[in-house]
């Protein structure tokens, strides 16, 4: 998701946009075709 400055984004949608980033979450690695995290 690019950041729009003219869109006014929701708190679900920040924090789907930092789950997909984050390496801790599940979000992040279903995004990338994983079932879970392969590092645990």
């Amino acid at each position: 998701m690019a950041l729009d400055k003219d869109y006014e984004y929701s708190k679900d949608d920040l924090d789907n946009h930092s789950d997909q980033l984050n390496p801790n979450n599940d979000t992040y690695w279903s995004d990338r075709g994983y079932d879970e995290n392969p590092n645990n």
